[in-house]
């Protein structure tokens, strides 16, 4: 299953409140085709993050899924909120394989 990964930071010009929202994403969010999503802020002890804070992963059905989800009006609506509160973006949208 494709997965969409993107790291952000948001801008320090940014108020608490207007970033939970944003992280929340309190504007509606479409779910097909997306399968999961997880999120989380940076741990790492390496500070190798370049300055990006937090991690959000979604996983589709499809890569045609991912086009779809970014097309999709809800998700314009909510990126018009979120985009404004990031400093900077990362988005890299791949197909998982293992590693062992």
């Amino acid at each position: 299953m494709p997965t969409a990964s993107s790291r952000r930071t948001f801008s320090e010009a940014v108020s608490t409140d207007d970033e939970e929202a944003a992280r929340g994403g309190k504007v509606g969010r479409p779910s097909p085709p997306r399968c999961s999503s997880r999120r989380g802020t940076d741990v790492s002890i390496e500070n190798m993050h370049q300055g990006f804070t937090h991690v959000f992963e979604s996983t589709f059905e499809s890569t045609e899924g991912i086009k779809e989800y970014i097309e999709h009006p809800a998700h314009v609506e909510f990126a018009s909120v979120f985009l404004p509160v990031l400093e900077k973006v990362l988005i890299i949208d791949y197909k998982p394989t293992s590693a062992n």
